[in-house]
């Protein structure tokens, strides 16, 4: 499910790898990040819920999201419980949990280290 919610939404900007040369990136002020190398940036850490914040556009980061649609249109689904780390689980949709697994499997290298 992952990979297809990343091919029906993300392709056009962030590309089939997901290099940030997606066919509509040279049209954006703002380059598409590689999310290929979002647990490199940080010294092999997987930060799983800064990613759902930033894909859910709860989190505003510290990037510009002028180009970065928030997607609420598929988030709005089945909700599943998720651990955030600190022994409580929230509800969040399923489809978020299943796009941000499948960026984590494109990470290079493969993140060594977790963070909810």
């Amino acid at each position: 499910m992952g990979e297809e919610l990343f091919s029906d939404n993300c392709i056009v900007c962030h590309g089939v790898t997901g290099q940030g040369d997606g066919p509509a990136a040279r049209g954006l002020n703002t380059a598409p990040a590689d999310l290929t190398g979002i647990a490199a940036r940080r010294d092999g850490v997987w930060p799983m819920l800064e990613v759902m914040s930033i894909i859910d556009g709860y989190s505003r980061n510290t990037l510009s999201r002028e180009d970065m649609p928030v997607f609420e249109n598929f988030l709005d689904n089945e909700m599943v419980e998720f651990d955030t780390g600190n022994g409580v689980n929230v509800l969040v949709p399923e489809k978020l949990i299943e796009i941000v697994k499948y960026l984590e499997a494109l990470q290079d290298p493969t993140p060594t280290r977790y963070v909810p």
